[in-house]
């Protein structure tokens, strides 16, 4: 009996998770995607490629920097985020929606929830190591990569 209420309780933290998603939370990654793109910030965040936060982020677009956007899709207000998609279509910048805002601060190595963070290639200030860097780039080259594909079958 123990177990079947630790079931159900899963299961509805499950629900509340998938409800409490915003509606314009697409393109959405899955699970796999998903684990996958939080280990690629997770590295970046280690060899300093990576911009935290909405100000910070729009604030490395408009400058032209180049990367990968990530957004948490459980924000509220969703007015927080609303324009950062569209700034990261009009600068060529591929971005996925992962679940949670929490999973997304764990893995940028910050306390607080974090609504967006945006990988880099390359740091803006200092050098990494080049087996560092290259390590990086075939994981952001792999994440990309699955993430146009997931693009590409919504439209």
């Amino acid at each position: 009996m123990g177990s079947d209420s630790e079931t159900e309780r899963s299961n509805i933290k499950e629900k509340k998770k998938i409800t409490s998603l915003a509606p314009i939370a697409k393109p959405l990654a899955g699970k796999k995607l998903c684990k996958r793109t939080l280990k690629l910030v997770r590295k970046a965040s280690e060899s300093k490629c990576l911009k935290r936060g909405v100000k910070e982020v729009v604030k490395s677009i408009r400058r032209g920097h180049k990367g990968l956007c990530i957004i948490a899709g459980n924000i509220s207000p969703i007015d927080v985020i609303t324009h950062v998609p569209i700034l990261c279509e009009e600068s060529d910048i591929p971005y996925v929606y992962v679940t949670s805002k929490e999973d997304l601060a764990s893995a940028g190595a910050t306390k607080r929830p974090t609504c967006c963070v945006l990988v880099l290639t390359k740091p803006t200030k200092g050098e990494i190591g080049k087996e560092d860097q290259e390590k990086l780039k075939a994981d952001y080259d792999q994440v990309v990569s699955d993430v146009s594909e997931l693009t590409s079958s919504l439209f």
